[in-house]
């Protein structure tokens, strides 16, 4: 149960971080809801990952999901650039993050 959360908790990483850029300092209502609720849920999920599963796993696999997600969601949206180089450092975290879960 533990790494389903921490996968959810890494896909809301990707949500409330999007929304934080999309809120423009805060100064547009949704974005800036939207990340107040995903930042909540995922801080929670993060931390009843961490009952169970070690601290650095935890937060390793967690940022992982999130960074990787979102950087995935920036370059299917066009607002990032999209290269070879890119979706292979992308692949290789998530490769790592897969392999954490098959040491743990």
């Amino acid at each position: 149960m533990a790494w389903l959360v921490l996968v959810v908790s890494g896909v809301l990483e990707a949500v409330w971080a999007t929304a934080l850029g999309r809120s423009e300092g805060f100064t547009r209502l949704g974005p800036s809801l939207l990340f107040l609720v995903s930042v909540v849920l995922s801080m929670v999920g993060l931390a009843y990952a961490m009952r169970e599963l070690p601290v650095g796993t935890s937060y390793a696999v967690w940022v992982g999901i999130g960074a990787s997600l979102t950087v995935a969601y920036a370059m299917a949206t066009g607002t990032e650039t999209v290269s070879l180089i890119k979706i292979l450092l992308l692949l290789g975290i998530v490769g790592c993050v897969i392999g954490l879960k098959l040491v743990h």
